[in-house]
């Protein structure tokens, strides 16, 4: 499966090696555009943008060949972002044909204490897997 990255977060070694695809930069700059909000969103505004974004990743070339002609699309998209806008990015997505998945992630908290007393938590999250939206 080819699972083009619609997060705003870089895809760790392990969701790489699943299959995840990691935009170019001027591609992942148009992707956060879209995926961030700095104010209450219309409904008008939400299909837009997961309009925009559905279209962008069916049709993104993995490979561009030296004409400029795509040698492969993604088939499948990771998505992450503000819940309210998720549903509808889904259904867009959906609609032109992609498979619509999220990571799976074990958190692990490791604490760590220093030496005033405090602690510090830290999270670690390891991919475990994808769970596809039916």
């Amino acid at each position: 499966m080819r699972i083009l990255n619609l997060t705003q977060h870089a895809a760790t070694a392990e969701q790489v090696a699943d299959g995840v695809i990691e935009l170019r930069e001027d591609a992942k700059k148009y992707v956060r555009e879209l995926l961030t909000f700095d104010k209450i969103p219309s409904k008008e505004e939400l299909n837009d943008r997961a309009h925009n974004l559905s279209l962008f990743a069916c049709t993104y070339d993995i490979i561009p060949d030296d004409d400029g002609m795509n040698e492969l699309h993604p088939n499948a998209v990771m998505l992450g972002g503000a819940p309210f806008f998720m549903g509808t990015l889904e259904r867009w997505c959906q609609s032109v044909g992609l498979v619509v998945l999220y990571a799976f992630s074990e958190r692990e908290s490791v604490d760590t204490v220093q030496a005033d007393g405090s602690v510090i938590k830290k999270s670690i999250f390891k991919h475990k897997g994808f769970v596809e939206v039916s």
